[in-house]
């Protein structure tokens, strides 16, 4: 118990195990015993990087998060075109998170019922950092021309609230469907909004 305490990643291994048991019993059945349990540590150990058990599921939720955000601009800097690396970043988003809860039979909002109000305001903080990376990519496509774009800041929330509907907090995983139909989905909503983006093309007539 002592070594796994003294691991430098002792709090990615404590959100491991609330990860695991918010799957298995929920935030109302989960207790802090049941995580020190599940990881392996004294109750205490959990208490010195989580004050309390809402706090503890809250950081599981901006790990999501902020993994999805590191996902984001690692798109952003690769050599795509700016449509492209778009389309990548908003089906990412959404397919990050389904994976993320997958193995979840509830709805996040369901399962964290009891912490609605400061999820909501972690989740909003989250949205902010995605469309600051999605901003950077619309203001450098329109610069380049490659995309028709004049408030690349209110561009970048468009499309952010344009694929929440496929994010698993109001529906669970089996609620959304397989994978493989949620990509699909997410897919034509960014290439119907991409579309929007594009510079419109002068059409030659001919006779």
């Amino acid at each position: 118990m002592r070594q796994i305490a003294r691991r430098a990643d002792i709090r990615d291994l404590i959100l491991d195990g609330v990860d695991v048991l918010l799957a298995k019993y929920g935030y109302g059945k989960m207790t802090m015993e049941d995580v020190a349990r599940q990881v392996g540590i004294g109750k205490g150990t959990i208490y010195l990087h989580f004050p309390s058990k809402e706090e503890l599921v809250l950081a599981h939720i901006d790990r999501i998060g902020e993994t999805v955000v590191r996902k984001l601009r690692e798109l952003a800097g690769s050599p795509d075109p700016a449509e492209r690396k778009l389309r990548r970043m908003l089906v990412i988003r959404v397919l990050h998170r389904f994976d993320s809860v997958a193995h979840y039979t509830q709805s996040l909002g369901d399962l964290l019922s009891s912490v609605r109000a400061p999820l909501l305001v972690r989740r909003q903080a989250t949205f902010e950092k995605e469309a600051a990376v999605f901003e950077d990519v619309l203001r450098d496509g329109a610069r380049l021309g490659a995309l028709d774009c004049p408030d690349p800041r209110t561009t970048s929330f468009v499309l952010i609230h344009g694929t929440n509907s496929l994010l698993p907090f109001s529906l669970s995983p089996r609620e959304l469907g397989r994978r493989e139909e949620l990509e699909d989905q997410a897919g034509r909503i960014a290439d119907l909004m991409i579309k929007g983006l594009l510079p419109s093309r002068p059409t030659s007539w001919t006779r």
